[in-house]
C-alpha cells in the first residue's frame, strides 16, 4: 500500500516554486571548485612523489661520479693507496 501511495504521489506533484539565492549558489560553487582542487592536487601529490624521488636518485648519483675523480686524485698526489 505504501508503495502505491509513494508512486501515486510522485506522479501527481508538481514543482516547487522556489527561490535559490546567490549565497546558496556561491556555496554550491565554493563547494565543487574545493572538491576538484582536492581531487586535482591529490593526483599531483601521487604523480609528484615518485617523480621526485627519481630525481633525487639520479642527481646524487651525478655528485657521487663527479666527486669519485678528486678522491682518485687526491689518493694519487698523497700515494695512499
Amino acid at each position: 500500500m505504501r508503495l502505491i501511495t509513494l508512486i501515486v504521489l510522485t506522479l501527481t506533484s508538481t514543482s516547487a516554486v522556489a527561490y535559490v539565492g546567490p549565497g546558496l549558489g556561491l556555496g554550491v560553487i565554493g563547494a565543487l571548485l574545493g572538491a576538484v582542487v582536492t581531487v586535482l592536487l591529490a593526483i599531483f601529490g601521487v604523480i609528484w612523489y615518485p617523480i621526485k624521488r627519481m630525481l633525487k636518485k639520479k642527481s646524487a648519483k651525478s655528485k657521487e661520479q663527479e666527486s669519485q675523480p678528486a678522491k682518485e686524485e687526491h689518493k694519487k698526489n698523497n700515494g695512499a693507496d
